[in-house]
């Protein structure tokens, strides 16, 4: 998983990027317990989301280019009342990709997240044809809009599905 995760993210390469690591599944927990989710076997992990709940300031500042994915969550601090959440990450091993098991997990962790934060948008960057298409497919599915950053940070709307 951990591979997976370095060879799409490439997260050594951009310092923009969260680097998951123990004090950060701490500070993201203190969010919310529901921003990590996964599906393991006894084998490990094989599916993983993360999300995080933020304000409608913070997710503009995020869009407009101004504050990086790490400064996102340092700038939400527990306690904030949060309108929007970050699809910031979802993984999944190749051999349980296509089974619907990844919205799954992010639908029941939007689902939980909502009920603690009145959040009134999903927001992305996406980094792969399959995470665009999740995105959008969860908005459909919660029926929240969704705004998506690309690398060029051009924001819009994402097209409906």
């Amino acid at each position: 998983m951990l591979q997976l995760a370095s060879d799409t993210f490439a997260v050594q390469n951009d310092p923009q990027q969260l680097n998951i690591n123990e004090s950060v599944i701490e500070q993201l927990q203190c969010l919310h317990p529901s921003t990590l989710s996964e599906y393991s076997t006894p084998q490990g992990p094989a599916s993983w989301v993360l999300l995080i709940p933020t304000t409608r300031e913070i997710m503009d500042a995020f869009l407009g280019g101004t504050i990086s994915e790490k400064e996102l969550l340092d700038k939400t601090p527990p306690g904030t009342p949060c309108r929007a959440l970050y699809l910031c990450s979802a993984m999944t091993l190749p051999e349980f990709r296509n089974q619907g098991l990844t919205k799954k997990i992010a639908l029941r962790a939007i689902e939980q997240v909502r009920k603690t934060f009145p959040i009134e948008v999903l927001f992305v960057w996406n980094f792969s044809p399959e995470g665009a298409w999740l995105a959008r497919s969860l908005s459909k599915a919660t029926g929240l809009p969704l705004l998506e950053k690309n690398h060029e940070s051009n924001i819009r709307e994402a097209p409906p599905i």
